[in-house]
This record gives structure tokens, sequence and C-alpha cells, in this order.
């Protein structure tokens, strides 16, 4: 059953309302305000932003920190397609993991809760693959068929997304002995699923359709309930949890460009600054409003806005 969003009169929200409510937390996100996109560091209450990358001639995106927060994987195509590499939390000792051929593409790199693997999806294939690699290296391990793979926190279950009929499904993987079973049954003809877990493993955050829109909802992986989370009326997609599971990030945009090849590519080259920001919304939905240090230059790439793993909400 599938519980209503959260109502809240979105005239409402003013941002000074908002200036102090995430100090203590940073984000990882892709930003173009260099040109390029490139993978910075923010502090959402100060607006200190590092760029870690400093690759000029690329373009790095899906950023992703380790559960101690030491390490961070991202995808970069400064070798002509994006692959996966590694970087410490101050953007030194940069490691190539993968060297996938154009157009092979690597998205959504996320760690394992011991930092030892990355798992990662595999797209330009035909089928969509979902893979493993060992975080100093070596060669990838292909888990199976499907897009947008999010490891729980105890690695026992990888939630996916596959297409069906007219759209797509979330599914779970169990790790230890391969099954594959069906969580959500609504389809989404638009994509952008990109299932993620909370950090107690006990929710899963995704985008589904409602009606011409994207909407964020959260499903209990032990019961299947299903709760609707936003109620924007545009597309509400990339969620990721804070650690201590008071707040959740996500991205906002007027358009579902990714499913149309020339309004992607007019979205890539005007690199509107206001095109997909960061939103920030309580755990439960309520209180949905942008985020003033991320509203504008973000990449307009599928990059969650990703949390400090070691911050905490004061």
């Amino acid at each position: 059953m599938i519980q209503p969003a959260v109502q809240l009169t979105q005239s409402l929200i003013h941002p000074e309302e908002f200036s102090g409510e995430l100090a203590g937390h940073r984000f990882l996100m892709s930003s173009v305000r260099t040109g390029n996109t490139e993978i910075f560091c923010i502090d959402p209450y100060t607006g200190s932003a590092t760029n870690l990358t400093r690759n000029p001639t690329s373009h790095q995106r899906y950023p992703s920190w380790s559960a101690d927060g030491s390490r961070i994987a991202f995808t970069s195509d400064r070798n002509g397609a994006y692959n996966l590499y590694t970087m410490d939390s101050l953007g030194e000792n940069v490691q190539q993991l993968t060297h996938e051929p154009a157009p092979l593409t690597v998205y959504f790199p996320n760690w394992s809760a011991d930092g030892k693997r990355i798992i990662f999806g595999l797209a330009g294939c035909d089928p969509p693959l979902m893979c493993s690699i060992d975080a100093s290296g070596g060669a990838k391990r292909i888990l199976g068929v499907g897009r947008d793979p999010h490891i729980s926190s105890d690695g026992k279950l990888l939630a996916f997304t596959k297409f069906l009929n007219i759209g797509y499904a979330v599914f779970l993987l169990d790790t230890c002995n391969g099954r594959v079973s069906q969580i959500t049954s609504h389809e989404n003809p638009m994509g952008a699923v990109t299932p993620t877990f909370s950090p107690d493993g006990e929710f899963i955050l995704y985008s589904d359709s409602v009606g011409n829109a994207l909407e964020l909802f959260r499903v209990s992986v032990e019961s299947g309930e299903i709760r609707q989370l936003t109620d924007l009326g545009q597309f509400s997609t990339c969620a990721a949890w804070s650690p201590d599971m008071q707040w959740i990030s996500f991205r906002v945009t007027d358009e579902d460009f990714w499913n149309h090849a020339d309004r992607m590519q007019l979205a890539y080259k005007e690199r509107r600054p206001d095109k997909r920001p960061v939103w920030v919304m309580r755990a439960d939905g309520s209180e949905p409003h942008p985020l003033e240090a991320l509203r504008y230059q973000c990449g307009i790439d599928g990059s969650r806005a990703v949390w400090d793993p070691l911050g905490t909400s004061r």
C-alpha cells in the first residue's frame, strides 16, 4: 500500500528559515562552476567549496565516499571513456580502477561497508551490467544484469532497477545466494529510478513516475510498504540519506532531458546554472527546499549530493 506524501505548501518555505539546519554536514557534488564538471566538497553552512579533482581537460561525475570518509570514488572521462577512479579525501593519490573502452560507461559507484570493494553500473553494453571491483584494483566481477546498483550496509542485498514491460521497477539481489526478488510493482517509463539503501538498511529511496512527473518514494525492505515523500510535480531524482538518517538530499529539474537526445545535448551545452539544483528534506518528506549552497552550477549529470559519512545534524 502506498502512503501519500507529506503535504506542505511550497510557498511557505523560505531559504532564510534553513540557513543553519545542516551545520555539521558536508557534501560531495559535481559542479560546473569551473567550466567543466569537477567534484567539489561543499560545506552547506558556510558555502565553502573545494575542488577535489582539479582536472580541467575532462569531466568528473558520480562521487561516493567510503564509509570511513577516507577515500572517494568517482568517474572521469580523462582517458576517453568514463571509468572508475579513487582518491583520498583531499583529492590526492588518484588511482584508475577500470579501463573500459568507449562507448562503455561506468556510473554510480558505491562502497562496501568495509571499504574493500566498489560496486558500480556499466552502461553502453547490452544488457546493462552491475559489477564490483577490489578497491585496490584488479579485474571487475559481474554481479548480474541491471541498472543503478546500490549495496546495503551489511553487504547482503543489492538494490537495482530493471526494465519490465513499459518501465522500470526496483529489485533486490541477495548477494549470498544470487536470488532476485522484485520489491516494487509500478513501472516507471521515465527511468532515473536510482534506488539507494538507508544507512540502517531498512528502507530504499527511489524515484517513480506520478503522471508526467518523477517523485521520490521510500519502500520498506522487510514489509514492502511504500510511502511517497515528495509532491513537487517536477522531476525529483538521485536521492541520498544523511548518515544520521535525519535528512535526504535529492536533485530537481524541470524535464526528463536524459530521455531525449536533443534536449540532453542542449542541457549539457547550456549548463544552465539553475537546471538541476540540490534540494533537501526531512526524512519523512517534510520541509523540502533547495539547498542554497548547491542551488546553482551543479553538474547536469545524475550525480547524488553525497553526505560526508562522519557528519551529524546539530
